[in-house]
């Protein structure tokens, strides 16, 4: 990577390394294919991310919230700016976390409970606050729902009991999950430029599992395990889902959480909403015991720690930074 001399762009860096291309092998999981736990299982282990179809959440749903997320980043910028800096809730724009690490990004960040939602709708949507509250609340209704399946259905493919063993965790009261709406505005200069630049930089979520919906704008990127980025092909009436560090350490290294990041579209805006479902601050994470033992690759890989001192470690690092090295054996 090298850094834009260009003042408009804020010193955000250049992507040389990738040829845009889709990689039509990333996992389509069908959760009404009796065999879904298994590829689900399949899929973390070789991609640690796949995409859910027949997933049950009506499009409408999606689309209704894209719409005001689309309603506000029209506003002009001082309006915008209203509702920020993000610290780290609220609006927030190019600068991703307080450790110099930027991106062609604007957001809107808050957590995923009532309160957290019903404080950032006032700010977001003053004219019309229940309306933007509403959407965000039904919309996180549903994707918490799905990823709550999808970590039973994995817990079934890894024949662990009880079923909820990991869904549990963020179905807990004072889950610490957080809720993400990202705008990549078209960035016209590129098409003057032969390499492309960073919305989100390369990054592993740190969170338990991530859930994510965009428009029909690419730019969504994955690392495979040699090393290599790919594109994800964009599709909005599906969800694309990433394991997280967290699940990484509960499976014991057998899943591993995927780096992956978000280059900007030269013509076209993109929209996404993720939702990163993660433990209470006080929840422990450690490899759960029916994936440890005696024998080769059995061992613990991590020590015990408390989500709350991983996310502390998290957001002093960098985005591209391993993160887990600091809690391994």
């Amino acid at each position: 990577m090298v850094v834009l001399s260009k003042p408009a762009l804020d010193h955000i860096p250049f992507i040389t390394d990738h040829k845009p291309t889709h990689f039509p092998g990333i996992p389509t999981i069908d959760l009404f294919n009796p065999d879904s736990k298994t590829l689900l299982v399949k899929a973390c282990e070789e991609f640690g991310f796949f995409k859910v179809i027949n997933h049950g959440i009506p499009v409408e749903l999606m689309d209704s919230l894209e719409a005001e997320a689309v309603k506000f980043f029209s506003l002009p910028q001082p309006e915008k700016e209203q509702a920020g800096p993000a610290n780290p809730f609220g609006y927030g724009n190019k600068r991703i976390g307080n450790n110099g690490d930027m991106g062609w990004i604007e957001y809107i960040l808050m957590q995923s409970n009532a309160k957290s939602i019903s404080e950032t709708s006032w700010v977001i949507s003053r004219d019309n606050p229940e309306c933007f509250c509403s959407a965000v609340t039904d919309y996180l209704s549903a994707v918490k729902k799905l990823a709550c399946e999808v970590l039973e259905m994995l817990a079934e493919g890894l024949k662990i009991q009880p079923r909820d063993v990991l869904s549990k965790i963020l179905m807990d009261e004072e889950s610490d999950s957080i809720f993400r709406i990202n705008h990549y505005p078209p960035c016209p200069d590129l098409q003057a430029l032969h390499c492309n630049l960073t919305g989100f930089g390369e990054h592993t979520d740190p969170q338990i599992i991530s859930v994510l919906r965009s428009n029909n704008t690419s730019g969504l990127q994955i690392s495979l395990r040699d090393g290599s980025w790919v594109s994800a092909p964009s599709d909005k009436s599906s969800f694309f889902i990433s394991v997280g560090d967290c699940l990484q350490v509960l499976t014991n290294g057998r899943f591993k959480s995927v780096k992956h990041r978000v280059i900007a579209n030269s013509m076209k805006s993109r929209v996404s909403m993720i939702y990163f479902g993660a433990p209470s601050l006080r929840e422990k994470i450690a490899p759960l015991s029916l994936l440890t033992g005696e024998g080769p690759g059995k061992e613990s890989q991590y020590r015990e720690f408390k989500w709350s001192e991983y996310k502390i470690s998290a957001y002093k690092s960098r985005l591209a930074d391993n993160r887990l090295r600091f809690f391994e054996k």
